[in-house]
């Protein structure tokens, strides 16, 4: 199936950035499904972008941030480069539209996460390989930044499993437990219904496309039901503490901040 140019204007238009060779962008645009064979698929540019994403963003964080040690600053990377984000960042510019997949894919009412993400990864790849580094830093730099200072500012990177298992153990002696109390849809399109409960106390329940993904929602609302987060203007959680942080218990934030992050994707 050939492309129309009005699209690939389109495309050029919302990524900012005008192809010398536009079959580079057409491979990035076409899904396995739809391809002749995979290798004129859009998988080897995912491949790439991908690398080439995560080199751009840890050359940001690395000279944007040179206080912090290397665990925090792979914390805020893993935030910022995570398949849900660029899923999400796919999605904002409307690229998943100009996806060619095949018919059994065009049957779904939404892209899957996953394609959307490799959407990104794919442009990335086929920006790098028709201009070089700089083309991409110019194109994604605008998208990333945004989401680069929330994770920078937020000691959680959206671990929430992690800030409530650490609460939980200080205030409560307690481990929270993730509780699966429904699940609907066809096995290729599942959603599930997860409650966290520490104790005697259930939270409330969070609906997600996968089980870690319902974890964090989880995790998210009995925090928020907690009064350790807040939220801003722009609708992000922001970790706020807990009086006993406040008045000295904690000597600081930083034993939150050293968590690992937990899988937050549907990875």
């Amino acid at each position: 199936m050939k492309f129309q140019e009005s699209d690939l204007d389109m495309v050029e238009q919302l990524i900012g950035h005008t192809f010398r060779n536009r079959d580079l962008l057409e491979c990035a645009l076409t899904h396995a499904s739809i391809a002749d064979h995979r290798l004129a698929s859009n998988e080897r540019l995912e491949f790439l972008g991908d690398a080439v994403l995560g080199m751009i963003v840890c050359d940001e964080l690395f000279h944007r941030f040179p206080s912090l040690l290397e665990g925090d600053l792979t914390k805020i990377k893993s935030a910022t480069v995570s398949r849900r984000m660029c899923a999400k960042i796919t999605r904002h510019l409307g690229l998943d539209h100009f996806l060619l997949l095949g018919k059994g894919m065009k049957t779904r009412a939404k892209i899957p996460p996953s394609l959307s993400a490799a959407v990104l990864e794919a442009i990335i790849g086929a920006i790098y390989l028709d201009d070089g580094i700089e083309s991409v830093r110019a194109f994604l730099l605008p998208h990333l930044m945004p989401h680069i200072q929330r994770a920078s500012e937020s000691g959680h990177q959206q671990n929430f499993k992690s800030v409530l298992q650490q609460y939980a153990q200080r205030t409560m002696a307690e481990q929270p437990v993730y509780v699966l109390s429904s699940e609907r849809g066809p096995d290729h399109d599942k959603v599930f219904e997860v409650y966290a409960q520490v104790g005697e106390r259930q939270f409330s329940t969070q609906w997600a496309g996968s089980k870690k993904q319902a974890e964090q929602k989880a995790a998210e609302s009995a925090l928020l039901e907690l009064g350790l987060l807040q939220i801003d203007h722009d609708g992000h959680a922001i970790y706020i503490g807990d009086r006993e942080e406040e008045n000295g218990a904690v000597e600081s934030t930083d034993e939150i901040k050293a968590v690992e992050p937990a899988a937050t994707g549907d990875e």
